[in-house]
């Protein structure tokens, strides 16, 4: 089966976003670790930056694993940059909050990604960027109402 204009430029899309989502979580890697952390805690972090949130909320909110957060989120409470308070809403899912620590961290890496931010996009113009991101978000959005949970559809029969 061949793969219509759409769909293969679609692959290639995909293909390029894999790519994309190494670049970045090396390089958020390396803006995170002067702090101690790594791109996957600061994904964690930056989940609850705003408000807390229950561990499975983090998950859905950031696609990730529900158990990789757990076990994220356990790590940054025992260095102290997390905590966990009670969820009126769920006896057991307590809710994770940033600690006076984690704040701190999160606005120097705010700092550090501002910086690194600027830098990388002064090579664009805001309008290619906010196109790419309109994209990126439709595609998104299609895949979390019907495409991610059918991405081992069998090919339709023609016959």
């Amino acid at each position: 089966m061949a793969h219509t204009k759409a769909g293969e430029a679609f692959t290639e899309l995909v293909m390029e976003v894999f790519r994309l989502n190494g670049r970045l979580l090396e390089a958020g890697d390396r803006l995170a670790q002067p702090l101690g952390l790594t791109s996957a805690r600061w994904q964690v972090l930056g989940a609850i930056e705003e408000q807390e949130l229950s561990v499975a909320q983090i998950a859905k909110k950031m696609g990730l694993a529900r158990q990789n957060v757990q076990r994220i989120a356990d790590a940054l409470e025992k260095i102290g940059i997390v905590g966990y308070t009670p969820n009126p809403l769920h006896k057991r899912a307590k809710l994770v909050r940033l600690s006076a620590k984690g704040a701190r961290i999160m606005q120097e890496l705010g700092v550090r990604q501002t910086l690194w931010a600027n830098r990388i996009a002064s090579h664009s113009g805001v309008s290619e960027i906010r196109a790419t991101l309109e994209t990126i978000k439709k595609i998104s959005s299609r895949l979390e109402s019907h495409g991610v949970h059918n991405a081992t559809l069998r090919p339709r029969r023609l016959c």
